[in-house]
C-alpha cells in the first residue's frame, strides 16, 4: 500500500504543478487548469487517505518532528487546494479577464504550501 500511496501523491504533485505553472506561463486561468487542480486534489486526498491507513496499521513508534509538520501542513494544503479549486471555478464562471490574469499569484502560494508536506513526508520516510 505504501508504493500506491507514494505513486498517487506524486501524481498529485504532477497534476497540480502542471495546472499551476501552465496557468502562470499562459498568464490566464483556463478551465483545463481547474481540471488539473481537481485531479491534483483528488490524488492528494487519496494519497493522504492511504498514508493514514498505513499509519493506523503500523505499530506506534512515536511521532517525529517531520511527521508533525507533515500532518499540520498536509491538512492545511488539502484545505487550501479545495479553496483554490472553488475560487478557480468562481473566477472562470465570472469570466473577468483581470481576475483570470491575477489568479496565478494565489496559485503559486497554494502550490508552495503544498510542497511542504510533500517534501517533509519524503524526508521523514527516509530518516525513519
Amino acid at each position: 500500500m505504501l508504493a500506491a500511496a507514494i505513486i498517487v501523491i506524486t501524481f498529485a504533485l504532477v497534476f497540480y504543478s502542471i495546472g499551476v505553472w501552465s496557468e502562470r506561463i499562459q498568464k490566464t486561468l483556463k478551465w483545463w487548469h481547474a481540471g488539473a487542480f481537481l485531479l491534483g486534489l483528488i490524488c492528494d486526498a487519496t494519497g493522504t487517505f492511504l498514508m493514514s491507513r498505513i499509519s493506523d496499521e503500523s505499530p506506534d513508534t512515536g511521532t517525529s518532528t517531520f511527521n508533525n509538520i507533515m500532518i499540520v501542513t498536509g491538512a492545511l494544503a488539502i484545505a487550501l487546494m479545495a479553496i483554490h479549486l472553488v475560487w478557480a471555478v468562481i473566477v472562470l464562471l465570472r469570466d473577468r479577464p483581470s481576475e483570470k490574469a491575477k489568479f496565478h499569484k494565489f496559485s503559486l502560494v497554494v502550490w508552495a504550501i503544498w510542497l511542504v508536506p510533500y517534501f517533509t513526508g519524503a524526508i521523514g520516510a527516509m530518516t525513519n
